[in-house]
């Protein structure tokens, strides 16, 4: 069971699984343009997905992700929220990182619908984060079942460390 601060959640769209083929999506960057996944080149992308930036919770999982994973050229993180694209571009400019790309999915939920991550309760992204591979096949994920709690870190970062160099 799903929940947030508690209170049981609803998901809807697909729940996705390793193996799987990731699905294009499009969602609006910082400057309301429409981007795709297959706009992403690197053999390796990282979704990272927050219900909202403007949370504590969210902060530190996207700074961390960000920060951790970023280093490498062979990998691309995107991080995925509702968030309006203003909000997202004011939390770049204060995040001290560079290179963040963030995806506002708050028009249609494209990404939440075809990811499993849609909170039909609240209309915001599920904590969770996929790690695919240069075929878009994702390698390694996790649905966090509280959303107020962080990622199994230390497991995502272990896993990406032992990736192969592309």
């Amino acid at each position: 069971m799903k929940t947030f601060k508690g209170k049981p959640i609803t998901l809807l769209g697909e729940t996705k699984k390793i193996g799987d083929h990731a699905p294009d999506f499009k969602a609006l960057n910082t400057k309301n343009e429409v981007k795709h996944l297959s706009d992403f080149k690197t053999p390796y992308v990282i979704l990272n997905v927050v219900p909202s930036l403007d949370t504590t919770v969210c902060d530190r999982q996207a700074k961390t992700v960000n920060q951790e994973l970023s280093e490498r050229e062979d990998i691309m993180v995107l991080t995925i929220s509702n968030d309006l694209p203003t909000a997202q571009d004011r939390w770049c400019g204060n995040s001290g990182l560079s290179n963040v790309i963030t995806l506002s999915d708050h028009l249609d939920l494209d990404f939440a619908n075809k990811y499993g991550t849609n909170i039909k309760e609240i209309r915001l992204q599920a904590r969770s984060v996929f790690v695919l591979d240069k075929k878009r096949k994702i390698i390694y994920l996790e649905y966090v079942d509280e959303m107020s709690q962080h990622l199994n870190f230390d497991e995502l970062l272990t896993f990406v460390r032992k990736l192969p160099k592309e």
